[in-house]
């Protein structure tokens, strides 16, 4: 139970160092160029977003504690990249593909959020190991 807790709780901070990477960082700009789409900053709801990485951070541990058997780093990279694409797809082209973003935007979210999944991966896979 200690190596679970400890997992989402260094995923959460991991989770949350990335986003501000990604988000605060790399498209500062382009959110401003594109701020007609976001709510303005004093609206955001940041405690959501803070319960939204917690929930992730959660059911990533929590799938690969309950269901894989063998527990190593590489089965957590392995589990960290495909749980990646599959949350990075919609998070990147799925939004792209009905909001009016550039691209390049999305992109930046897919590849960011790919290395989220594979961050997280790596964080599980060598606190909850055989």
């Amino acid at each position: 139970m200690k190596k679970t807790l400890l997992s989402i709780l260094a995923i959460f901070v991991a989770l949350n160092i990335l986003d501000f990477v990604v988000h605060g960082l790399i498209l500062y700009s382009a959110y401003e160029a594109t701020a007609q789409l976001w709510r303005p900053m004093n609206e955001m709801k940041i405690g959501i977003l803070y319960l939204d990485r917690l929930v992730v951070a959660l059911a990533f541990v929590c799938i690969y504690a309950g269901f894989f058997a063998k527990k190593s780093v590489r089965n957590g990279i392995e589990y960290g990249f495909w749980f990646g694409l599959a949350t990075a797809m919609p998070m990147g082209f799925g939004s792209y593909s009905v909001m009016p973003v550039p691209l390049d935007m999305a992109l930046v979210w897919f590849g960011g959020t790919l290395i989220a999944g594979l961050t997280s991966g790596v964080i599980v896979g060598l606190i909850i190991k055989e």
